[in-house]
């Protein structure tokens, strides 16, 4: 979202994660901007009966974390690498700085914050609903990009971390989804 070059400019770091590895934890205090220049990571909570939720996904170009390094609140998830993943940090001073003299970045970041608002507000109606489908339709569609189908690039047990369903649950679902021709199954893929 923040070119490379302003990152630069305001200080940035590169830092390079293996897979698996913290970038940081839940209740811990906010002190970058993070920026994915290659590979992915995962927010989430993990809960005591062992149950795990995720809160999302983050790819090459994306940002993550923003909402409590702006209101200086803890992380309310923890954040993982998947896999071999650089990612610029930015110490929250300079982000501040960068922002406030870049009124086109602070649209962009606006706009950004405001779309994932939306989406965690449309998940969470649908998530409310106990039947699965809904759950499920209703995160497909904060994955889809365009009116046709395409691939979703989440796993079964992916989908069942962001709706707090079973795995065997939404195979059952997506099963009957692709069935009702809601959805195709090709390759083990889910086109949606």
């Amino acid at each position: 979202m923040i070119t490379i070059n302003l990152l630069n400019r305001y200080g940035a770091v590169l830092v390079e994660y293996a897979p698996k590895e913290n970038i940081f934890k839940e209740n811990e205090l906010p002190l970058f901007y993070y920026q994915i220049l290659e590979g992915s990571i995962k927010m989430y909570n993990f809960y005591e009966d062992g149950k795990e939720y995720t809160q999302g996904y983050f790819n090459k170009g994306q940002s993550f974390g923003e909402p409590p390094l702006l209101l200086n609140k803890k992380y309310p998830a923890s954040a993982i690498a998947l896999e071999k993943t650089r990612i610029y940090k930015l110490s929250k001073n300079n982000f501040m700085i960068l922002l406030e003299e870049n009124p086109e970045v602070q649209f962009n970041f606006l706009i950004l914050l405001a779309q994932r608002v939306y989406n965690k507000s449309y998940i969470s109606k649908e998530i409310i609903n106990q039947k699965p489908e809904i759950r499920i339709r209703a995160f497909l569609d904060t994955c889809k990009v365009t009116p046709e189908k395409e691939k979703i690039s989440y796993t079964r047990q992916e989908i069942a971390n962001f709706t707090g369903l079973r795995v065997e649950t939404v195979i059952r679902t997506i099963l009957k989804m692709k069935k009702n021709r809601l959805l195709d199954i090709i390759n083990h893929k889910i086109y949606y």
